[in-house]
Formats: structure tokens, sequence, C-alpha cells
């Protein structure tokens, strides 16, 4: 979602909500794209809701010592990082692990109180409690890390259902359990992909809870969160009423319709609630993500596949939290085992060579951190080789960062640009990223001020735009007429700038490359290495005639918010390269030959 569509908005729920508990405004997902694909500067965007909206918390997720993005980062990082978004605006810090590991929390949740803001400490919902073949994941389990979350400082105890799995019998078991333990709030967080979650909240409620999560009515359900103003009209005239105006509800969701209409080309196409997710476990963040993973490579069709295999390999890494980054790594094994025709009882033959995804390898060394029981150890030994894995905190190894260090170089690379705390925090968590989009707003200006409609679709011959640059300083934009294509892409823009005629070349992006397809690999061949899915080339590390050993990094592919290594799985020479940095490529295109 733009900010400029947020902040319009933000002021109405400022007078009207006033009683909210809080409004999300980050996630990792969202401090990425908004680099990445909205061109939005994410500091930004939370000063200026911060501003229009004084009067109720903002509140973000906080993936521990993975901050907002996928890997983990040295401790004064993370510190540095929480220190800033605290003094940038956040007031309440959801502070989770992917595996549940609180040591690995304890870094964060400790940033978060020295701040003086809100700590939400959560737990991360899987399996049933109900279930007794689920035991590893029982009543007790979460009663226990929700003492240590207490005894570690949370003000607030978060309770996580990322994929919507907490049924409300269960929900009432659960909550009830947490109330009589502690002696702090909880929070229940969940996801409505099953359909079903609006009478889990109710059970909670029921059971005591003291705040829950839910969606405006106009971006509810599915794998997003349920319906705020049903869940306020289920609870009016109860012991629960939550005393929320529901026409303002009402007319809030009215606004959020017509935005929405805007970024139809995104939309998941989930079109009604899956109780798949009970067999997979994905979180909701995932599941249209896999989804839309496999269609790029050529599984869509195979989608049940797809789901009952990330439920084996689920199991076959010992039955883990699913969360990200976790979540990720059963994603790809699972996709990698689909499109190679792989079963688990291959995977886990000891006499059966098989190469692992680069976020397998990671997880199982020890660098996400420790699920409860740990990782089956004769998986841990394929998967590492006989390389001993790491037990303890990821964090604790990592040197620190030097901060101004840091910041000279990121000056000198952007030319002497000053770099404020701001600045730096995005780099140090998306440094690639962060740099591209200086790239871009050096080139193109702050688009973020561009209506909606014109960022994603652009303007129509005859349409006119008004567009704040800068406070008080507004361009009127009129399009008059769009020339020919010529033949190398571009086009002759007409338009008028406050009144005054003006033209520009630029790109067509409506027109499809004239270029040649790319080679696909032959996946009988050992010596093509293929894309595992489309992307963008980030890296390229080998060339022609070098020597590569197993294990060397031949390139890096930049794909759904990530960034993935290919690595040598053999001894070789490098015959031939087909792409380049920044290159666009397709699925199972010929990436590198080897002789």
């Amino acid at each position: 979602m733009r900010s400029i569509d947020m902040i319009k908005v933000a002021p109405a729920y400022a007078q009207l909500l006033p009683e909210l508990f809080s409004v999300e405004c980050w996630g990792g997902a969202t401090f990425d794209v908004a680099y990445r694909f909205l061109q939005e500067c994410p500091w930004q965007r939370l000063r200026d809701l911060r501003t229009v909206m004084p009067n109720v918390l903002t509140q973000m997720l906080l993936r521990a010592s993975n901050g907002v993005g996928y890997t983990n980062y040295p401790d004064n990082v993370v510190q540095s990082f929480v220190a800033q978004a605290a003094r940038t605006g956040v007031d309440v810090f959801r502070v989770f692990d992917s595996l549940n590991w609180v040591e690995n929390m304890r870094v964060a949740m400790d940033a978060v109180g020295e701040s003086g803001k809100i700590c939400e400490a959560a737990i991360c919902y899987t399996g049933d409690i109900l279930d007794p073949k689920r035991a590893k994941y029982d009543l007790k389990y979460y009663v226990s890390m929700a003492r240590d979350l207490e005894a570690a400082g949370a003000h607030v105890l978060g309770l996580k259902d990322m994929a919507g799995l907490l049924k409300p019998a269960a929900a009432q078991a659960l909550v009830k359990a947490l109330k009589d333990e502690l002696t702090i709030p909880v929070h229940f967080h969940t996801h409505d992909t099953s359909g079903i979650a609006g009478a889990t909240i109710l059970a909670a409620a029921d059971a005591g809870v003291d705040a829950v999560d839910a969606a405006m009515d106009a971006f509810s359900g599915g794998t997003s969160q349920p319906c705020l103003g049903s869940i306020v009209e289920s609870l009016r005239h109860t012991p629960r009423d939550t005393g929320l105006d529901i026409a303002a509800i009402r007319d809030l969701s009215g606004y959020w319709e017509h935005v929405r209409a805007q970024y139809s080309a995104f939309e998941s196409g989930l079109a009604a609630p899956a109780s798949e997710v009970y067999l997979h476990e994905m979180p909701g963040g995932q599941f249209t993500n896999l989804k839309a993973q496999a269609r790029s490579m050529g599984l869509e069709e195979r989608w049940p596949d797809v789901a009952r295999t990330y439920a084996d390999v689920n199991q076959m890494f010992g039955d883990i939290v699913k969360v990200t980054p976790s979540s990720k790594v059963v994603g790809d094994m699972a996709l990698m085992m689909v499109s190679q025709g792989l079963s688990r009882a291959d995977v886990e033959d000891a006499s059966r060579d098989v190469s692992f995804p680069d976020s397998v390898v990671d997880m199982m060394k020890g660098n996400l951190g420790q699920p409860p029981g740990g990782f089956p150890e004769a998986l841990v030994k394929k998967v590492l080789k006989g390389e001993k894995p790491a037990t303890e905190r990821p964090g604790k190894h990592l040197a620190p960062i030097d901060l101004e260090a840091t910041r000279a170089a990121l000056s000198t690379e952007l030319d002497g640009r000053t770099i404020d705390n701001e600045d730096l925090n995005g780099y140090l968590m998306y440094p690639k990223v962060f740099l591209d989009y200086m790239g871009r707003h050096r080139a193109y200006g702050p688009v973020r001020t561009l209506p909606t409609r014109t960022f994603f679709y652009g303007m129509e011959p005859g349409e006119e735009i008004s567009v704040e640059i800068d406070p008080g300083k507004i361009l009127e934009i009129r399009l008059q007429a769009v020339g020919e294509t010529d033949e190398t892409g571009e086009v002759k823009v007409f338009f008028e700038l406050n009144g005054q005629p003006r033209s520009i070349r630029v790109p067509n992006r409506l027109v499809k490359s004239t270029t040649q397809a790319r080679p696909k690999a032959d996946t009988a061949n050992p010596a093509h290495i293929g894309a595992p899915m489309p992307g963008i080339v980030a890296s390229v590390a080998v060339k022609p005639g070098q020597d590569i050993h197993e294990g060397d990094m031949l390139l890096t592919i930049e794909a759904m918010k990530m960034e993935t290594a290919l690595h040598a799985d053999r001894v070789g020479v490098v015959k031939a390269v087909h792409v380049h940095p920044g290159a666009q490529i397709d699925a199972k295109d010929l990436l590198i030959e080897l002789e």
C-alpha cells in the first residue's frame, strides 16, 4: 500500500476511532516493499503517519535478531535500528523469533525497553493444542514460553497465529491459561485463510483476551485478518463490547474499498476460504507468495503437490514454527522437491545425494537459531555433509558493525550525500535494496507523491493531475499526446507542466522486448545451470574459463523480495556465462554452462 493512500485517511482514524489500541505501520515486508517496489522511504511514511495520527499508538512487527530483514544482524545493528524506529515514531514493537527461541529475542526486547517504548513479545502459534499427536506444541509449551517472555521484560504478550491455525475451542483454552498465568495483557493476532478466524477471535474474547487484531472491512478475510466491523457488531451489547463506532468503521471501509480497486492488478486471487491451511500451515503472508512462485516455475497445476510437500518438509525438519524467515526455508525446499520429483523418503535416504537449497543449509548450520528439541540429527548431518552446526545464539558470534565507518562509506558511495540515522539503518537492513532505491530516487525524484493510479498505470491523453512535490509546491501536469514507439523502444511524450508545453523521450514499458528469448537449460544435462525462478540477476561471480569447486558461488538472483545465491554442486570449469547483472530472467533459463 502506498503512503499517499494511508496519509489521506489517517486523520480520520485519529478523529473517529481514537479507542483503537494501535495501528500497524511496519513489518518486514512493508519496510522492504516501500524501498523496493513503491519507491518510498519507509521512515518518511512513519513520520507522516505519526504527524497526522498523534493520538493512536503505532505498531511494528520486529523479527528480533532478523530486524526487518531475512538474516541475523549483529547485536549493535538491531539495537541501532530499534532506537531509531522509536525516535521516528514506533510506539509498540511486536517482537518475535521465527523458531520461538526466547534467547534469540532478548537483544531486541532489551533494546525496546531501553527506548522507553512498549515491548510486545510474541509467541508464534503452530500445531494444535487439542491434538494429542502434536504434543510438541501443547498447552504447557505455550504457557512456559509466555512465562519466560514476561520474565524477560515483555510489557504485553503477543499471541501470533500467523497461519490462522488456532481454532475456536483451542483459543478458549489457550487464552484462559495465559490469562490465569500472566500479569501482563494478552494481544491476539490471526489470519482468516481458513475463513473461521472471526469465530476464533470471539472465543478468545470470551476467554478474556485484552486486544485482538482485525482488518478494516474492505481489506479483511482471506490471508488478511478477520473483519473489524463484524467483530465489533458481534460483541455489541455484550460484556466485551468494544465501544468502537460502527458508522465510522463503515465510512472508513468505504474509502478503502475505492482505494483497493486501484490495486486490483496485485490481488492474490484467493477466491474462497482454504481449509488446506490446516494441512500445510503456511503463514498468511507466504500462502499467496508461494502460489505465485509455483506459478512462475510452471508448477501452478501441481499446487496440491506443493501443499502436501510443504507439510512433509515441515515434519522432515522436525515440525518447526513456520514464519518469516523459517517459512521461506520450508517453501524453498518444497518447491525444489516438487520440481525435481523428490519425495521425503528420497531426501532422507542417506545413500542418495541431494543438493539442498542455500536457505536450508543456512538454517541447518544454526544461523536462524534453534527450534524446540533441535533439528533432526540425521538430516543435519546429510545437509551439512558432516560439518558441525552452531547451537548458540547466532548474533553472539557476529562482530559489531562500525556504524560511523559504514555511514562515511555510504556517504562516499552516494557522492557525498549526508547520511542521517534513518538512511543508515535502512541501508544496514537492506544494503542493495537501499542503494537501488537511492539511484531511482535520484533519477526520477519523489514519485511517492504521484496519485496511485498514475504511479501504477500511467496517464491517459487529456488527463491532468496535481502533484505536491514539496509542502506548498504543486505541479499541474497535463498529458497531451504520446508519439509512436521508435526502434529503440522509446516514445516521445508531449505534456504541459504548469501550463508550459514540454516534451521528453522515455522508454515505452508497454512494448514487449524484441530481444530473442533466452535458451532454456536442459535438465538432463549436468553441465547446464538453469534459473530456479524468474527474477533479476543481481551479481555474477564467475567468468568463462574459471575453475570452480563444489560450493563456490556462481551468481545471485533477486526475486520474491529475496536474494538467492546459486552455488556449484561439483568441481568444473565454466564454459559460458549467458547472463549479466541486471538481466531479467525466467524460470529454467540457461544461466551458466560448464565444460
